[in-house]
């Protein structure tokens, strides 16, 4: 077991070492003013597949490993605040930037390593582009 302090509560928490073993990563889900615009990003723009959609409350796009659900905002009965960040992985980062413009990103650090670079979707939610590491 290892110690693990909740930042809201304080109180100390121990989490079994193995939690690979009891959690795996399956999503992330965005609010959205306009899903039909921000689809047409995730899809258009970045290439993901649409997995499912359902016009008037989400649609599920479906990235190797994952899945990236894009809401209506206020259609939840149980909301998140409304902070978040995607971070998606790229096999050749400069071909992608130069493919898409360099206006389209807010920040590209080409020298990093890994390679990285942060873009907006059309809500403002940070979208962080990491170069595989090769090898």
């Amino acid at each position: 077991m290892r110690p693990w302090i909740d930042t809201r509560t304080g109180i100390r928490v121990l989490m079994p070492t193995n939690t690979k073993s009891i959690l795996r990563f399956l999503g992330v889900e965005l609010y959205f003013d306009d899903v039909p615009r921000a689809r047409d990003f995730y899809c258009g723009v970045l290439g993901l597949p649409l997995d499912e959609d359902s016009p008037g409350h989400h649609a599920k796009l479906g990235p190797e490993g994952g899945f990236l659900c894009l809401e209506c905002k206020g259609v939840e009965n149980y909301p998140s605040l409304d902070k978040a960040v995607v971070f998606l992985e790229v096999a050749d980062l400069r071909g992608f930037v130069n493919r898409l413009g360099e206006e389209r990103f807010v920040r590209i650090e080409l020298g990093a390593s890994p390679p990285w670079a942060v873009m907006h979707d059309p809500e403002g939610h940070n979208v962080v582009l990491i170069e595989a590491r090769h090898g």
